[in-house]
């Protein structure tokens, strides 16, 4: 289900004097233009839109320039800048295929969220040298800045800010610089309370500034070199599909590294929360939790695997936790138990990938909205990693006979009591 809102599925870009409109090779995918260094190549995925020029005079192309690769390992890692290239003339299947596209609903009003501790905490950079200097180009309103002061700032902005101004009829647009954690605070607080007869839907932009950032590579906002600004540039609205899981009273959530725990929002007589990427118990669920802390943190995507390993080779030397519960989904109506009484690794997902090149869900299609499950029971450290290393491969681990993957209904689809 959804309907609460839909996704659009260098402090100055460098400048060059106008020469020569630039040279396109559709073979190569390059257009060819020249700068008062010589000839650069412009590869054409790094485009982020083409726009007419502010003097009224050809075009302007926006497009990603990555840095040079340091020599040097440990230096910290730098972020591309926004090149501007003038254009007296392009062809028309250039113009086209780059021109920026009108948003679903026009804005009235445009909010840029910065989760400022996201992924390698970059998002701040990201917004001054990219993010703003493509902006100005675009025909949107004058943004609204806000940046994360704490891990519920999404969440409160949302229900004292955007949420009331949907329910007004107001279109916002809103990009957000986070990872999955910040669209999943968006929803939580849009679903917190009913919506008024004029809500209007506001349309995200996710640019994938977190560790993992799951809707946005399975949502094809990560599809060419732009880092999702050509999607913001150029996509196109859709629908965002929502589950939600409802949970037994006395149910917390764990913030802080698991230091603090606080009560689940209640709405309606349910303890409930709304989510867009997955629900999970045992492996998948411990690791993610673990290796959610500031000394992980500073390892990228490579947190997982590390806390995977930790996981499954326990440093006692026992095998890796067997996770004892109920777990049921229904099928034609009727409810069934999946495996026994011990699990291992227990998801449902609306995603196709969990990370870049991680195919958790090969059979999910860009904000789908199908539901799947994929379950393994208690294995051995050496066959877990076995498991996992196949979704590497395309998704190849939903081949094996150990593994469980299949499509599950719309309502009540899976049910899991826990008798840890």
């Amino acid at each position: 289900m959804g309907a609460a809102l839909s996704l659009i599925a260098a402090f100055i870009p460098r400048a060059f004097a106008r020469p020569a409109s630039p040279a396109y090779d559709p073979a190569a995918r390059e257009l060819t233009y020249t700068t008062a260094d010589g000839e650069r190549v412009l590869a054409e995925d790094s485009i982020v839109v083409i726009v007419p020029a502010k003097d009224g005079n050809g075009y302007t192309i926006l497009a990603i320039e990555e840095p040079v690769p340091k020599p040097d390992a440990e230096a910290p890692a730098e972020l591309p800048t926004l090149t501007s290239v003038p254009a007296t003339e392009l062809p028309d299947t250039l113009l086209k295929s780059y021109a920026a596209r009108p948003p679903p609903v026009t804005p009235t009003e445009l909010h840029v969220v910065i989760s400022v501790l996201s992924g390698a905490g970059q998002a701040h950079t990201f917004h001054t040298s990219l993010l703003a200097p493509l902006l100005s180009h675009l025909p949107l309103p004058t943004a609204v800045v806000h940046s994360t002061t704490s891990p519920h700032t999404i969440t409160e902005l949302t229900t004292t800010r955007f949420l009331p101004a949907a329910n007004a009829g107001k279109a916002q647009h809103i990009v957000i610089l986070s990872g999955d954690g910040g669209p999943v605070d968006l929803i939580n607080g849009l679903m917190a309370s009913p919506h008024g007869p004029a809500y209007v839907p506001p349309t995200i932009s996710v640019l994938p500034l977190g560790t993992a950032n799951a809707l946005a590579h399975s949502a094809g906002v990560t599809r060419d070199g732009t880092h999702g600004l050509s999607v913001l540039a150029r996509g196109t609205g859709k629908r965002v599909p929502l589950f939600k899981a409802t949970f037994s009273a006395g149910a917390r959530a764990l913030s802080h590294e698991g230091r603090q725990a606080d009560a689940l929002p209640e709405t309606e007589g349910e303890h409930a929360l709304w989510g867009a990427v997955v629900a999970s118990w045992g492996l998948h669920a411990g690791l993610v939790a673990d290796s959610d802390t500031a000394e992980y943190r500073k390892y990228g995507v490579e947190r997982f695997g590390m806390a995977a390993r930790e996981a499954v080779f326990p440093s006692d030397g026992g095998g890796p936790h067997v996770y004892r519960g109920k777990v049921r989904v229904r099928t034609g109506g009727k409810w069934r138990e999946v495996g026994g009484g011990e699990h291992a690794y227990v998801l449902v997902t609306l995603v196709s990938h969990l990370e870049k090149g991680f195919c958790i869900s090969p059979a999910s299609g860009p904000l789908g909205g199908g539901l799947r499950l994929v379950y393994f029971g208690p294995r051995g450290g050496e066959d877990v990693m076995r498991i996992m290393g196949l979704a590497y491969q395309g998704g190849k681990h939903v081949d094996d006979s150990a593994v469980t993957y299949e499509e599950v209904e719309e309502r009540d689809i899976v049910r899991l009591t826990v008798l840890e």
